[in-house]
């Protein structure tokens, strides 16, 4: 479905002001993008717009697109992508031909696939785009953030996402971005479940849980999450990266997903209730990590 476009002057829009656009979009305006924002909450957007004089908010994704040609989406789920894209004051109510949308909302590869042959109608380019890196990689401008689309289409928008990204890698067609973002979430899961369980053994085994993470942190053990994420886990903090609820969600589509493919994932469903636990725990808005959380209130009978 290749498109022939060029981006000329890159006005761009930004629908989705949460957690992780807002600071996002903050750093095109620090390249010297011209951006015009849109937000579900319209006070958000109107915010956003005051902090950073010169740029504008609109009151719907229609308006907000008007004059763009590149626009980027961050929202919450399928749902979400498909009003602020088809809705009655959607994207495509305005948005030119020979126009890019770059989505970064983590969302299905089927709905990614759909609004990319929507867009295709009217010559409009779409990247499913989702990030991985929390609230700290948006703000500090360090996403890592895999691509699904025209490889064409790829290589003009690729400078843009730079803004904001350590790492911005072509994962093939249309929804390869997200079946990506899948693996990523169902490698998240089981990671933290297992730091989850070596940190309560640690402790039920009478050791120093710093001493030991300083340790194993050092070897085949270590991790990302590990490296930063066991110190909160350990002071009983969770309140610093993506939330349960969100988390759910995520790994409900990569369940879905693997339905349809007949791929096996034991562990992922298995965490995926453990979350649920956590959410019966009045957890829904604690960070992921909070798997520990659900350990410690676990009591075992093992007699």
């Amino acid at each position: 479905m290749k498109i022939p476009t060029k981006i000329t002057n890159k006005n761009l829009a930004f629908i989705g002001l949460g957690v992780m656009g807002a600071p996002m979009a903050s750093h095109l305006v620090k390249a010297g993008h011209q951006l015009c924002v849109f937000n579900r909450t319209l006070t958000k957007a109107t915010q956003w717009a005051a902090k950073h004089p010169g740029h504008s908010a609109a009151t719907t994704p229609a308006k907000a697109v008007a004059n763009a040609e590149v626009v980027f989406i961050c929202v919450g789920n399928d749902d979400n992508l498909k009003e602020v894209i088809t809705g009655e004051q959607g994207i495509l109510k305005t948005l030119k031909p020979g126009s890019f949308i770059v989505d970064h909302t983590t969302a299905s590869a089927a709905v990614a696939i759909e609004m990319a042959e929507l867009c295709y109608q009217q010559k409009i380019s779409f990247l499913d785009a989702p990030v991985s890196g929390g609230e700290q990689g948006a703000i500090n401008g360090q996403l890592t953030i895999m691509v699904g689309g025209e490889e064409d289409a790829f290589q003009q928008i690729e400078p843009l996402i730079q803004v904001f990204a350590k790492a911005v890698t072509h994962m093939g067609a249309t929804g390869a971005g997200q079946m990506t973002k899948m693996v990523n979430q169902i490698c998240i899961g089981g990671l933290l479940q297992a730091l989850a369980e070596g940190l309560n053994f640690a402790d039920k085994a009478g050791l120093d849980q710093q001493k030991v993470m300083d340790v194993i942190s050092l070897g085949a053990a270590g991790s990302w999450q590990m490296n930063n994420r066991h110190k909160t886990m350990i002071a009983n903090e969770y309140e610093h990266g993506f939330a349960v609820d969100w988390m759910r969600k995520d790994l409900a589509i990569c369940l879905n997903q693997a339905r349809k493919i007949n791929a096996q994932l034991p562990v992922t469903a298995l965490v995926d209730q453990f979350y649920g636990e956590v959410q019966q725990l009045d957890g829904g808005r604690w960070d992921t990590s909070s798997l520990l959380r659900r350990l410690q209130a676990f009591k075992p009978n093992f007699e």
